[in-house]
């Protein structure tokens, strides 16, 4: 059942072993998922090293060749091929299947191949207006469409494709708009997101990442962007969102799934065979969506029907290379299994998908005592502990710490979600086996496999309240409140709590920032400023009685939702934690009557305080970890900072002084933030920007000059440059004159003294707040009157500041 890459590679096996067989086509021509893709679409042949085994062939082409030539092979082995054969209904056991088809007629079979794919089942837009007629999922021609505003939503490999099939002709005029629901385009080709990158530094396409769709109207759309909501012209949205297997028909046949979840797959045994015997999986509906897989799957499967026991897969060899060495004398097999019965994020897998996600990761063996890796080094691969244990080294001085993780949980999972370096060292507690799985690959899993992301945000969770809480937890501790723990995303100025209101639910930020209001005299007075990591409404929850102030997303933001009825249990089980809870209650009352006493006092003054807060929110100033401020009035221009700046980075300057916005006294001038999710890092192919041990984002000297994070950087803070000669120092130039002075050389001085031979490459140049460099930034040692200040959010965002009269 099934044309495809995979049902016509069984047949065409079976036609070749002279085997009486039937394939059931319901369109009227081979393989219709690939013949509906884009006329002139190019399909890459990977995974790369694999090789094709089958009586079909298949190489990298286009759409209508590789059409034409498998047409070409299924007439050559007289592949019996019966079209416009859609099945209602398969009744019947093994040795004597009976399948009715829609025109009437039944076929019988002593075994039957599903091979039917997903394609049919597409996962549908769900916000307001998914159900307009201009919201397609299919593009069979991009050639039809000319002159159109078109929203492309889903930035895997499908929507990438679309996206650049409507560009591909200049002269068709078409602005397209491609909106991803990630920061990275985890499920695509790597070949895709690099041609998709390409078109958007050459201006032909515009990405939107880490956006959502919230409203289709006609002729319009908006997106939900990490600076807040965006509405732009749209005349055709085309959503490419994945698909789900055809549960409800496979169900119907009696097949059972792996779980209940919508992306789950069928169950198979090793040789493809499903709950049912006599009833086989193979292609996507296996959970092998790549061709390559399709098309070995079609060969083996008939070798397995027909008696085969020692047939290996095509990957075999590549996964022993994958394995040699490692301690246990275990096949293939014996390893795929153990690797996911042993590693709680894997369990979702079938032994099938497996066999794909070992080729994209490593397996190695630990000794005691053995560094996994380091602290602050670079990395955003995660650790899948299969056997043994390992110890993580948190905390320095007299406050350090070692925690164990055991077999069966994963460690590096910071750097999977964050892009920031190793928060601490690991080393193996005892022997042990380890599997690293790169960020790309982890990504992919998460997307695809629901059990997979639930464990990994169960476990970020629970270690984000240890963290957060200590008061001696455990994560037996948390198991009641992480049980029904809810992670929500919240849009910009969306409010998780709500002043007045009833509810007394904790809420800790995972990732983002949140601002805290209050109404005081009729009007929302600022209180204070919450980074990730924090939390929130344990005053309602300690006390009872309604919320007390409104707490909304300084930006695009994520937080956990705890169930206040199990979080009290958890205070009654553990009255230290009660006791911090009340502390942190009591500072937030004082910040509170403190305000309130001002407003009466000094109205004028609060409301001041209040919208500089406001404005700084508004400035990005809510995502980042350290930013440069100027304060106008005093400031007296003199650039000392800029040269200050440049002096100390090879004659180029991070820092725009005069660019930027200003109110009142407060200039924000155009300086790199130091993101805690940095928007540079989300596409960085040389990974050469890493952030330092005290969160300073930085650029290496590996940058290639792509200049992928300057189109990603929303504030506009890098730029690309190359570096100019190297100057004479300040003394030559005080006493004789040499050189071009303080501060970046102009022009005239850089083009009359470049090297000779080609223009040096530009790369990419931002703040790195004078990482290794003594004194700290150099922009505000430079200052005269002090006027240049670098601060997180949390330390000036607070009342404490207005108090001092700061």
């Amino acid at each position: 059942m099934g044309s495809g890459p995979a049902g016509l590679s069984a047949a065409a096996h079976a036609a070749a072993r002279g085997v009486s067989h039937i394939l059931l086509e319901k369109s009227d021509h081979l393989s219709d998922t690939i013949f509906r893709y884009q006329r002139g679409k190019h399909i890459m042949a990977t995974p790369s090293q694999l090789v094709v085994r089958a009586d079909v062939s298949f190489e990298p082409g286009k759409r209508e060749t590789i059409l034409d030539t498998w047409s070409s092979e299924a007439a050559k082995h007289k592949v019996n091929v019966r079209y416009h054969a859609e099945v209602k209904s398969i009744t019947g056991a093994k040795g004597d299947f009976s399948i009715a088809l829609s025109d009437g007629s039944v076929v019988r079979a002593e075994t039957i191949v599903l091979a039917i794919g997903t394609q049919g089942n597409p996962n549908l837009m769900s916000c307001e207006g998914g159900g307009l007629s201009h919201v397609q999922y299919q593009l069979d021609d991009p050639a039809e469409y000319v002159d159109e505003h078109i929203c492309v939503v889903g930035g895997g490999d499908a929507g990438i494709e679309n996206a650049l099939g409507l560009i591909a002709d200049r002269a068709q005029g078409n602005t397209v708009t491609l909106v991803n629901r990630g920061a990275d385009f985890a499920r695509a080709k790597e070949a895709n997101a690099k041609a998709l990158l390409a078109a958007q530094e050459a201006g032909h396409i515009t990405l939107l990442t880490t956006a959502e769709t919230t409203l289709i109207e006609p002729g319009w759309i908006t997106v939900d962007t990490p600076e807040g909501a965006t509405r732009f012209r749209c005349d055709r949205v085309i959503a490419r969102l994945g698909s789900a297997p055809p549960r409800k028909f496979v169900e119907s046949i009696g097949l059972e799934f792996t779980s209940a979840a919508r992306e789950a797959f069928p169950k198979l045994s090793p040789t493809f065979e499903s709950t049912v015997p006599g009833i086989y999986v193979i292609g996507a509906l296996a959970g092998y969506p790549l061709i390559k897989h399709c098309i070995n799957q079609g060969y083996d499967v008939v070798e397995y029907i027909g008696g085969a026991v020692d047939l290996k897969p095509a990957d075999e060899p590549i996964l022993e290379a994958r394995l040699k060495g490692l301690p246990g004398n275990r096949s293939v097999a014996q390893w795929l299994e153990f690797l996911r019965q042993e590693i709680e994020i894997l369990r979702g897998l079938s032994p099938l998908q497996m066999r794909e996600f070992l080729l994209d990761s490593d397996v190695r063996a630990y000794q005691s005592g053995d560094v996994i890796f380091k602290r602050n080094s670079v990395g955003s691969s995660v650790f899948g502990i299969a056997s043994g244990s390992v110890e993580v080294e948190v905390g320095g001085g007299r406050k350090r710490m070692t925690v164990t993780i055991p077999r069966g949980s994963i460690v590096g999972e910071v750097g999977l979600i964050s892009g920031r370096p190793r928060g601490a060292t690991v080393r193996a507690a005892e022997p042990s086996i380890l599997l690293e799985i790169p960020r790309m690959a982890a990504l992919r899993l998460m997307a695809s496999v629901k059990e997979a992301r639930d464990t990994v945000n169960r476990i970020t969770t629970e270690r984000q309240l240890l963290q957060m809480f200590g008061s001696g937890l455990t994560p037996d501790d948390l198991t009641d409140v992480l049980e029904t723990a809810e992670i929500r995303q919240v849009k910009t100025g969306e409010a998780i709590i709500r002043e007045g209101e009833d509810g007394y639910d904790i809420f800790v930020v995972r990732s983002g920032s949140m601002v805290v209001e209050k109404q005081i005299g009729g009007k929302p007075v600022f209180l204070s400023y919450l980074p990730a990591g924090s939390y929130v409404g344990e005053m309602a929850l300690i006390d009872g009685g309604r919320r007390s102030a409104t707490v909304q997303a300084a930006i695009r933001s994520e937080v956990v939702r705890l169930d206040g009825d199990r979080f009290r249990a958890l205070l009654r089980r553990k009255p230290e934690l009660e006791e911090k809870l009340r502390a942190d209650m009591a500072d937030r009352r004082k910040v509170n009557g403190y305000i309130e006493e001002q407003k009466g006092k000094f109205g004028d003054v609060v409301d001041m305080y209040s919208a500089v807060a406001d404005f700084l929110v508004e400035q990005g100033i809510g995502e980042a970890t350290d930013v440069l401020l100027i304060d106008e009035t005093l400031c007296i221009g003199c650039d000392n900072c800029e040269k200050a700046c440049a002096d100390v980075h090879d004659g180029l300057s991070r820092l725009d002084r005069e660019a930027g916005r200003t109110y009142a006294h407060l200039h924000v001038p155009t300086s790199c933030r130091h993101c805690e999710h940095p928007y540079c890092m989300t596409d960085c192919p040389p990974n050469a920007i890493h952030r330092g041990p005290d969160g300073e984002v930085f650029i290496d000297e590996t940058c290639i000059g792509c200049g992928n994070c300057q189109r990603n950087c929303p504030y506009d803070v890098i730029r690309m440059d190359s570096r100019p000669p190297k100057k004479p120092d300040l003394i030559s130039w005080l006493l004789f004159g040499v050189g071009p002075g303080p501060g970046e050389p102009d022009k005239a001085w850089r083009a009359k003294h470049k090297p000779k031979g080609a223009e040096p490459p530009k790369v990419a140049i931002k703040c790195d707040m004078c990482i290794g460099k003594a004194g700290g930034p150099a922009c505000v040692r430079a200052c005269p009157t002090g006027a240049a200040i670098r601060v997180s959010p949390e330390e000036f965002l607070t009342v404490k500041r207005m108090n001092r009269g700061e």
